[in-house]
């Protein structure tokens, strides 16, 4: 919580930093001691979050401006990486991750890289029954004898271009959905959970269990098409309500701005990762849409599954980093909506250029 307070870069009128500096002495003296460096309580956090909003007050109120004007279930967080205050809006509820999730699985696998576990340059051999559904670029290398591809290949493969096969085996190879949760909960991420395989998800999701020819040809969609509508819209209604993929708004900004702070990988396991997110080639209209020149942006985008008129699972989440190198951590997910795809990238991108201004604004004080 301190992180709120200590001097920043830019100028900030003394008194209210004087205030800030007196309310988190307070809370500092008042609030558990025993938790990890970005962990709050529940009870915390409303507190927390409160005093927050007042260090970016222009920002909080566009931010949930921008939430309760969309039509669809929407959260969003920022948080300062340099100063460590956040805004939100419905910042606390679970949401579907999606492919964000393949951060976590390039996270596990880069621990076991950092602990000597495995090389980048390992390589494995993927083979058709190793391969995923829908999105999976690695696919048509794949031959009857298999395609070589190195640990870092796979990773940026998941990450960069959202290759469900590159990470499905990634998470086989790291040990599996529990083995990525364990690297989540020793680095007490909060807010963030592990996910299934995207073959296991996208299947389940649909109400079928998962089969080999459902990476072929269109297996998946022709037997999808089979269940009816009622069927469906439970099976999805089920997902939405407690996903298996869930994770909250502020536990996804939180986590990127320890990321960022160098504080979850190697110095250099984080700047590689990093690096493979500044390559992200999906989403170039969501968050990317909104920066300013000179402002880079480090990020992974979430799609899910459509049903009907309903989109699900509509996400970007990344870093932020203004020219004079500050940076933030943000967030936007939408976990369902029936507006087109430009409005929803329309909100993710008015969402960067609130940080932008916000930045800016605070740079010439």
């Amino acid at each position: 919580m301190t992180g709120v307070y200590r001097a920043s870069r830019r100028r900030v009128a003394h008194g209210q930093r004087w205030w800030f500096g007196l309310v988190a002495l307070l809370l500092g003296l008042v609030l558990p001691q025993a938790r990890g460096p970005d962990e709050k309580a529940p009870a915390d956090r409303s507190v927390q979050q409160s005093v927050a909003a007042q260090a970016a007050p222009e920002l909080s109120a566009r931010i949930k401006a921008l939430g309760r004007g969309f039509d669809g279930r929407v959260g969003i967080a920022i948080r300062d990486v340099d100063e460590g205050w956040t805004v939100a809006f419905d910042g606390d509820s679970k949401y579907p991750q999606q492919s964000v999730s393949k951060l976590w699985v390039a996270l596990a696998a880069l621990d076991a890289v950092d602990k000597g576990q495995m090389a980048l340059g390992d390589t494995l051999v993927v083979r058709k029954d190793d391969l995923s559904i829908f999105h999976q670029p690695l696919r048509k290398h794949v031959g009857d004898n298999g395609y070589p591809v190195t640990v870092v290949e796979l990773i940026r493969g998941a990450i960069a271009q959202s290759d469900n096969a590159a990470n499905d085996v990634l998470v086989g190879h790291v040990g599996g959905q529990a083995a990525v949760q364990a690297i989540l909960d020793r680095h007490r991420l909060k807010g963030v959970w592990a996910s299934p395989p995207e073959k296991d998800m996208q299947t389940r999701i649909a109400g079928l269990d998962w089969k080999p020819e459902y990476s072929f040809k269109h297996t998946f969609w022709e037997e999808r098409d089979t269940l009816s509508p009622e069927a469906r819209s439970v099976n999805l209604a089920a997902y939405l309500q407690d996903p298996y993929d869930a994770a909250t708004p502020v536990g996804l900004a939180t986590g990127l701005a320890r990321l960022k702070r160098g504080e979850l990988l190697s110095p250099a396991s984080t700047e590689l990762l990093l690096g493979i997110m500044g390559e992200t080639a999906t989403g170039p209209s969501r968050l990317p849409a909104g920066l300013s020149r000179g402002w880079t942006l480090a990020h992974k985008t979430g799609t899910g599954q459509v049903w009907g008129a309903v989109a699900t699972g509509f996400n970007d989440v990344g870093i932020m980093t203004a020219p004079d190198g500050h940076s933030y951590a943000v967030a936007v997910m939408i976990a369902q909506t029936r507006r087109p795809v430009p409005e929803r990238q329309d909100l993710m991108a008015a969402v960067a250029r609130a940080v932008v201004a916000h930045h800016d604004k605070e740079a010439t004080r």
